[in-house]
C-alpha cells in the first residue's frame, strides 16, 4: 500500500513564519513523525479557524494532507494552549528556550515518541506555579539522552575507571567526565611539550555530579524534590550548556533572553 494522502497527529508548534499575505509555514514537533514543516493556509486571516491552533507553544491535534514540497494543515484542534506559560514572562522565556533547543538539535522526520512525551510533560510542568529552573536542567539532560548524547557520568571517559567521590572534570568533546588522574596526565604532557589533541574540560564538584546522576536516572517528580542552592544551580547550568554548545556548535539566541529575564526578576 502507498503512503496515505492524509494523516493526523498530535504536535507542539515550535515556530511559524509568514508565507505570502495570509498563509504560514509552521514547524511542529509531532508525536508520530518527529519534526514536520507544513503550510497552514489562511492562518493569518483575522477569522481563521487555524490561526490560534498553530501558534508557537501550542499542543494541537493536526490533520494534514501530503503536499509536493510541504504538507498542508487542513484542520486543527487545540489540546493545550499553555496559557499560564504565555502570560508569564519568565515561563515564556523558558518555553521559547526549550523549543529553540529542540528545534536546533533535531532534523525533520524521524519519530521519537519519548522526546515528544518529554516536551509535553515539560511544558505542562512549566505551567504550574511551583515550576523552577530544575525543569530546564531536567529537560536538557533527558533531551540529550533521547537524542543519543547521554553524558557518561559514572566512569572516566579517558581510562574507563569508576569515578571517585572527588572533584572530577567534565569534558564536552569526550561526552563525559575525566578523572583527576587523566586530567593530571594531560597536564603533564602539555608541560613536557608533547603535541597532540587536548580536551577542554572544567572542574565538576562532587555535589554537581551527584545531582546530574540523579536527574539522569529519575522522573521529574523525584528530580524536583532536590534542593539546589544557587551556586550549585549555576554550576549545573554551565555543565549542560557547555555540552549542548559543543554538540550544536553555536549559542542559542533564546538563552540571552532567559538570562535577561532572570536578572530583571532578581532586581524587582
Amino acid at each position: 500500500m502507498g503512503t496515505p494522502r492524509t494523516y493526523q497527529t498530535q504536535g507542539i508548534v515550535i515556530k511559524h513564519s509568514k508565507l505570502g499575505e495570509f498563509d504560514r509555514i509552521v514547524t511542529v514537533y509531532t508525536r508520530d513523525y518527529g519534526k514536520v514543516r507544513a503550510v497552514a493556509k489562511g492562518a493569518s486571516r483575522p477569522k481563521s479557524k487555524l490561526g490560534g491552533n498553530v501558534q508557537p507553544i501550542t499542543h494541537s491535534l493536526l490533520y494534514l494532507a501530503r503536499g509536493r514540497n510541504l504538507d498542508i494543515v487542513t484542520q486543527s484542534q487545540t489540546i493545550n494552549g499553555f496559557l499560564a506559560v504565555k502570560s508569564d514572562l519568565w515561563r515564556l522565556a523558558c518555553a521559547l528556550y526549550i523549543l529553540e533547543l529542540l528545534d536546533s538539535s533535531t532534523g525533520e522526520g524521524g519519530e521519537n515518541r519519548p522526546l515528544f512525551d518529554l516536551l509535553v510533560e515539560t511544558l505542562d510542568q512549566l505551567s504550574r506555579p511551583e515550576s523552577s529552573e530544575t525543569l530546564l536542567r531536567y529537560f536538557e539532560i533527558h533531551l540529550l539522552h533521547h537524542l543519543g548524547y547521554r553524558p557518561q557520568l559514572r566512569r572516566c571517559v579517558g581510562c574507563d575507571s569508576p569515578l571517585k567521590p572527588a572533584v572530577n572534570y567534565f569534558c564536552p568533546d569526550k561526552g563525559g567526565i575525566l578523572c583527576h588522574e587523566c586530567i593530571s596526565a594531560e597536564s603533564r604532557r602539555r608541560e613536557e611539550g608533547e603535541t597532540g589533541p587536548t580536551s577542554p574540560s572544567f572542574a565538576l564538584s562532587i555535589d554537581a555530579l551527584k545531582v546530574l546522576r540523579l536527574w539522569q536516572s529519575s522522573d521529574f517528580a523525584t528530580a524536583r524534590r532536590v534542593r539546589v542552592r544557587s551556586d550549585l544551580s549555576r554550576e549545573l547550568e554551565r555543565v549542560l550548556h557547555e555540552y549542548i554548545r559543543h554538540i550544536l556548535q553555536r549559542e542559542l539566541k533564546s538563552l540571552a533572553w532567559v538570562e535577561e529575564v532572570r536578572e530583571r526578576m532578581a532586581t524587582t
